[in-house]
C-alpha cells in the first residue's frame, strides 16, 4: 500500500540538518497522530510505477481489519471542494510511521518525522485481492473518518505492476469485479476520495492488446460500480505522470478506462510515488484533461508526498538521495482544474531499495523530512 512507483520514462515513478523541535511541537504532532496515514493492504506497496508503496506484502503497510461501526453525519453533495476543505482530509492513525514512533520514544529522529510526516494525512492503500476481505476493512477507515475525507487507493488489478516489485493483484478480471463490489460495499454514503489502481493505465503497455482492451473495461466498470456505491464518492483515475507517456496518448487510454464519463470518474491522478514538481504535474494534468475531454468539471489531483525537491537526475526512482516531502495535502488548492494536493505514497515507506517495498524505513523518512 505505500507503493514506491516512479516509472515512466525518465523516471518510472518508481516511476515521492536535522531540527530538534521543541517539545511544545512534539506534543502538537503527536496530538494529530491519531489518523496520520498508514496503509491497508495485504502487502502495502504500490508497484514501482507511481504508487505508493504496496504490493502484495510490500506497498505501505498492513491494511485496516476493524469492523466498521458508527453511523455518520451527512455530508455536503459531490462536487469541486467548498470552503474549509483544506482542514477535511482524514488521518488514518494505523500507518507504519505512526507505529515506529510508538516503538522509539527515545530516537532522536522521532520529532521531525512526527510533526513534518506522521502529523499530515495521507492516503491509505488496499492490496488484499481476497474480495471476502475487503468490505471490512474499507469500511473500518471510512467509518471512522466521519466528517472528514479518507483517501483510499484501490490497488488489487489483475496483473498489477506488471511483475515488478508489486506484483500481484486478483488472479483474474472476474475475481477483481468481485473485489471491486466489495471495496465499495465499504464506502458508506459520504465523501471520500478512490485512487483507482495506480499504473493500471499507464504501465498497461506490458500487456496484449486483448488484455489491454480487457484492463481498460473492467476499469471503466470499477469507477461505476463506486460512483453507483457512494455517489458522494470522487474517483480519480492513472494520468501517470509529467516525465513518462505524452499527455494526448494518456488521454486516449484513459478515455478507454472510461476517466471521461462522469458516471464513473472524477478526472485523473498523477505523480504517484514519483517526484516531479507540483507546477509542472499541474500543467502536464491540465492538458491530460483538455485531451480527454469529457465534462468541464473533471479535475485531477497531484501526489506530493515527496516532490519537494524535484525529481532526481536520470530517472531514479527507487528511495533516491536528496527527496524531500512536499507541499502539505490539502483539497482547496487554488488552481485551476486541480481538486487536491495529496500524500498518495506514503513518505519513508520504501520503494524496495531501503528495505522490502512497503516497509518503513526511519533512515528514509527522516532525510525526507529533512530534505
Amino acid at each position: 500500500m505505500g507503493e514506491t512507483r516512479a516509472r515512466g520514462r525518465g523516471g518510472r515513478r518508481r516511476g515521492l540538518g536535522g531540527v530538534t523541535a521543541t517539545a511544545a511541537l512534539l506534543v502538537a504532532a503527536i496530538g494529530v497522530l491519531a489518523g496520520a496515514v498508514r496503509v491497508a493492504g495485504d502487502d502495502g506497496t504500490g508497484g514501482g510505477r507511481s504508487g505508493t508503496g504496496a504490493v502484495e506484502g510490500s506497498r505501505s503497510g498492513s491494511e485496516p481489519s476493524g469492523p466498521a461501526s458508527s453511523a455518520r453525519p451527512s455530508r455536503p453533495p459531490p462536487g469541486r471542494p467548498g470552503s474549509g476543505a483544506a482542514d477535511r482530509l482524514y488521518r488514518y492513525e494505523g500507518a507504519q510511521v505512526v507505529a515506529w514512533l510508538r516503538a522509539h520514544p527515545d530516537d532522536p529522529r522521532r520529532s521531525l518525522i512526527a510533526s513534518r510526516i506522521a502529523a499530515r494525512p495521507a492516503a491509505v492503500w488496499f492490496t488484499d485481492p481476497r474480495p471476502w476481505a475487503i468490505t471490512a476493512r474499507v469500511r473500518a477507515v471510512t467509518s471512522r473518518a466521519g466528517d472528514r475525507v479518507p483517501v483510499l487507493v484501490a490497488y488489487a488489478i489483475p496483473n498489477r505492476d506488471c511483475g515488478g516489485p508489486s506484483r500481484g493483484g486478483a488472479p483474474h478480471l472476474a475475481a477483481y469485479a468481485r473485489w471491486i463490489e466489495r471495496f465499495a460495499a465499504g464506502l458508506g454514503s459520504r465523501e471520500v476520495v478512490v485512487i483507482l489502481e495506480p499504473d493500471a493505465v499507464a504501465l498497461a503497455d506490458c500487456l496484449s492488446p486483448g488484455e489491454r482492451s480487457r484492463r481498460f473495461a473492467a476499469l471503466a466498470r470499477a469507477g461505476r460500480v463506486l460512483k453507483r456505491a457512494d455517489p458522494a464518492a470522487r474517483v480519480y483515475y492513472d494520468g501517470g505522470h509529467s516525465g513518462w507517456h505524452r499527455a494526448e496518448r494518456q488521454a486516449a487510454a484513459l478515455r478507454r478506462a472510461g476517466a471521461a464519463s462522469p458516471a464513473a470518474s472524477d478526472g485523473v491522478f498523477t505523480n504517484v510515488s514519483n517526484f516531479h514538481r507540483t507546477a509542472t504535474e499541474a500543467a502536464y494534468a491540465r492538458r491530460v484533461l483538455a485531451a480527454l475531454g469529457g465534462p468541464r468539471g473533471l479535475g485531477a489531483v497531484i501526489d506530493t508526498s515527496r516532490n519537494g525537491n524535484g525529481a532526481p537526475a536520470h530517472g531514479q526512482w527507487c528511495d533516491p538521495a536528496g527527496r524531500r516531502v512536499g507541499r502539505p495535502p490539502t483539497l482547496r488548492t487554488g488552481a485551476a482544474r486541480i481538486d487536491a494536493y495529496l500524500w498518495v505514497k506514503l513518505p519513508g515507506e520504501s520503494d524496495g531499495c531501503r528495505g522490502r517495498p512497503g516497509t518503513f524505513s526511519p533512515a528514509y523518512a527522516y532525510d525526507l523530512a529533512r530534505g
